[in-house]
């Protein structure tokens, strides 16, 4: 799946500007040559390597839950591919999408779900609200994948730090409502902060996030409409948190067994 990228096209540029000002000069080597044409034939290939828009996508729950383990191991390393996305993608993509995955993650801008799991151009449906909060339109939006096109996989994501919780955890606590429309933020936290307010927690915050990553998940695998999927083992609903340190997504609960 490694593609042309633009330090390769650098070499080939610079490979040509050097033997041009080698023939001009008459100080041309065989060794340079060589090195040359090795720059260039690595170039090459690296262009003509095949598209990965004729990958298939995986079709079960633990097939592309493995693949988004895969990709954050990749990101947590540093060892991004890129995949799916260059322009031969995007036309394959373009009449018809077929998504493996469903994200419901928070807005925050350091989790961006097509990064951290190093996917592409219609590998994944995301929704990304504060603090990963539900309502009617969203959890139908999360719906679309499973129920019209078999989409296996759902992963609730939540993450360390976060300011949707943080803000809902402060105003529930002290009694003093968020302005405007923020307040059904913490509204929507408030399930999960009533667990955490009743025990002690060294980062309260923190534990009120993992608290409602889970719920989130559990009350999308017992929705009336996915859950007949989970059951026939179709649908997977996975709850993952991720670290803003480490870059790491860890699985709470839902993992699918192979």
């Amino acid at each position: 799946m490694s593609l042309a990228r633009q330090p390769q096209r650098r070499a080939v540029l610079t490979g040509g500007l050097l033997a041009t000002a080698a023939l001009i000069t008459g100080c041309s080597s065989k060794t340079d040559d060589s090195k040359t044409a090795e720059k260039t034939t690595a170039a090459g290939a690296a262009a003509t390597t095949p598209s990965p828009a004729t990958s298939a996508p995986p079709g079960s729950p633990w097939a592309a839950f493995a693949r988004l383990m895969e990709g954050n191991e990749r990101w947590v390393d540093g060892t991004l591919q890129h995949p799916d996305r260059d322009p031969g993608r995007r036309d394959f993509v373009a009449e018809e999408q077929d998504p493996y995955g469903v994200v419901l993650s928070c807005i925050d801008s350091r989790v961006p779900p097509e990064l951290i799991f190093d996917t592409g151009l219609g590998d994944l449906f995301v929704m990304r609200t504060g603090g990963q909060v539900v309502a009617p339109v969203v959890t139908g939006s999360v719906e679309y994948g499973p129920m019209t096109s078999g989409t296996p996989l759902i992963v609730v994501l939540g993450h360390q730090r976060c300011g949707a919780v943080k803000a809902a955890y402060k105003a529930l606590k002290d009694d003093q409502p968020l302005p405007g429309n923020l307040q059904s933020i913490a509204e929507a936290l408030r399930p999960a902060y009533d667990v955490v307010s009743k025990e002690k927690h060294a980062d309260p915050v923190d534990a009120m996030v993992r608290v409602h990553i889970k719920q989130t998940s559990a009350d999308l695998r017992s929705n009336a409409d996915l859950a007949p999927l989970v059951k026939k083992g179709d649908l997977a609903v996975v709850s993952a948190y991720y670290s803003l340190d480490t870059g790491r997504v860890e699985v709470l609960t839902g993992a699918p067994s192979a």
